[in-house]
């Protein structure tokens, strides 16, 4: 289960570490890459797009998210032999990083990629403890918890690889994600999720 996930044995990863150990296993997945996000902010200072967003910079966030449209959906239009599915968990008021967030990863949806968005106040009432894990699976050969440090930044991960609980995380991850709503009819509904330039514009997120 998704609580258990904090007392798992496990094999702490730098997050230069984390990133190269990840991959050999992403080329040889077969079924389904999972991602639970549930952090409200992060910090990707690599990301042009982001340091625009950190600035204040709305108009150019967005323009340069648009601009790397085929960059970003290139990954998976190439994920041919696997699904890749993610759960978002928002919080109310949106945060201005979940708004840039969720304009950005619907380029991914566009493309094929099962995105489904989650809010937090459901999760008491479903049996779920109010602040998950970042999770990502990789069929049931390794999940990662990945961490960040206190402003948001990527610190590195831990490598769990007991499969058991791997399996008893996937379904849990799989019930939050019959719960969520499709992340492109949610941005059409919710118009706060968006980022502020396009909040009263006609097809924001097609």
């Amino acid at each position: 289960m998704l609580e258990d996930v904090v007392q798992a044995r496990s094999t702490a990863l730098t997050s230069e570490q984390y990133l190269s150990d990840f991959w050999p296993y992403f080329q040889k997945l077969q079924d389904v890459f999972w991602k639970l996000e549930t952090y409200q902010n992060f910090r990707e200072p690599d990301d042009a797009s982001w340091r625009a967003l950190d600035a204040g910079n709305w108009n150019e966030a967005v323009r340069l998210i648009d601009e790397r449209r085929d960059e970003i959906q290139e990954p998976v239009r190439q994920s041919r032999d696997f699904s890749m599915r993610r759960v978002r968990i928002v919080e109310k008021p949106f945060t201005p990083y979940v708004q840039w967030e969720l304009y950005y990863i619907r380029l991914r949806a566009q493309a094929g990629e099962d995105i489904r968005v989650l809010e937090s106040d459901v999760l008491p009432k479903s049996g779920f403890s109010y602040r998950l894990p970042e999770l990502v699976i990789l069929d049931s050969a390794v999940m990662y918890e990945v961490l960040y440090s206190a402003d948001g930044t990527l610190a590195g991960a831990r490598k769990i690889v007991d499969r058991g609980l791997i399996d008893s995380c996937r379904r849990d991850v799989e019930r939050l994600f019959d719960m969520g709503r499709d992340l492109l009819p949610y941005l059409h509904e919710e118009r706060a999720a968006l980022p502020p330039p396009l909040q009263q514009s006609d097809s924001p997120v097609t």
